[in-house]
């Protein structure tokens, strides 16, 4: 099991006592198929609804796991539109159309198992009424959607080429006068620039690059071999990487031992060192957004992330394959996700057909 999943796993775990009884049910229900990390999300959104539950005076207490499973077939639509408008409008943080969404389908498959799959000991379903099953759940965005909002968000071509080069070369120039950051930079720049060239040259995701280890690379081949999502956790994918990236690999490589002194049992590729600390140890994954973000405001990309990286390439990548090598290359399950990419690039495609 890789870093991410074992921490949300060791989580999960510590969160599940406080559910009530037949959310444990449900969970356990659903360990052989899914995630740690999804069933952890799962627990959260539960949380939320079940703690609105209490809040409201729709179920008794006093805590999230004595609420009865009764309280759940008492339920009305009126009662669950009212709770998608607590998430629309909260104070403390209000929640994305896409967020709501995912919430209201996990409760939604919650209820369904409690309906039409478990059962008690009499064989009847635990929950004699399943209000979910009349709430109407709007999907997600639409591919179409999704690229209209990346659009202009994204490096283009050239812009990738020059972002990498940017944190190489220009960075160091302009907080020359900067002690701090120009002393950490010096310690982790060739780092850095192998870090952004990795994905903006295979389109891995930031959860892959955390997990990656040392020995998960092939230089010869140009491949990564990386836990993809939603696969078996006992089996590494391999991910070719291009060309560009192998001469910041090569280089990162040969500093990473001397640079950030490891102990012999860190396996991980990419190291920091925290404060107070003189071994390397595996970069997490907020470091890496962080990483990102400070490099991409003084580029003059503020909007960028890891993830749009990850997009940047697949753009690209996308212009000279086509869409089931592209979603093979990213690890996409459908190709429905994919088709972003076909939408991103509708403007390129009729620009070159001009051409």
């Amino acid at each position: 099991m890789n870093v991410i999943k074992q921490k949300d796993r060791a989580e999960l775990e510590r969160r599940l006592p406080a559910m009530p009884w037949y959310v444990d049910r449900f969970i356990q229900y659903k360990l052989p198929d899914l995630s740690p990390s999804s069933l952890l999300e799962y627990i959260r959104d539960y949380e939320t609804f079940f703690g609105w539950l209490l809040a409201e005076g729709l179920a008794e207490g006093p805590a999230i796991r004595d609420i009865p499973i009764t309280a759940l077939e008492l339920l009305r639509t009126d009662d669950i539109d009212r709770f998608r408008m607590h998430l629309a409008t909260r104070k403390e943080q209000a929640n994305t159309r896409t967020t709501i969404t995912r919430k209201l389908s996990s409760m939604r498959s919650l209820f369904h198992y409690l309906s039409q799959i478990a059962e008690d000991e009499n064989y009847y379903p635990l929950l004699k009424r399943n209000v979910m099953a009349k709430i109407e759940i709007k999907r997600s965005q639409k591919p179409k959607d999704t690229a209209a909002k990346l659009e202009g968000k994204l490096l283009q071509e050239q812009e990738i080429f020059e972002f990498i080069d940017y944190i190489k070369s220009v960075y160091p120039h302009e907080v020359a006068t900067n002690k701090q950051a120009l002393y950490a930079y010096e310690m982790n720049w060739q780092r850095d620039v192998c870090l952004v060239s990795l994905i903006l040259n295979s389109g891995l995701r930031v959860s892959e690059v955390v997990n990656m280890n040392i020995d998960d690379i092939d230089l010869k081949k140009k491949l990564l071999y990386v836990h993809r999502k939603g696969k078996d956790d006992t089996f590494k994918t391999p991910v070719y990487f291009r060309q560009d990236a192998l001469e910041h690999l090569e280089a990162y490589l040969e500093r990473r031992q001397p640079q950030y002194k490891p102990s012999k049992r860190e396996k991980a590729l990419f190291l920091a060192i925290a404060n107070g600390k003189k071994e390397g140890e595996r970069m997490t994954k907020r470091a890496i957004q962080e990483m990102v973000v400070k490099y991409a405001k003084r580029f003059g990309k503020p909007y960028l992330s890891v993830h749009k990286l990850r997009h940047s390439f697949a753009t690209d990548y996308y212009l000279r394959n086509d869409l089931y090598k592209t979603q093979e290359q990213l690890g996409h399950a459908s190709p429905e996700t994919t088709q972003i990419y076909a939408h991103l690039t509708d403007k390129t495609m009729a620009e070159a057909i001009d051409n």
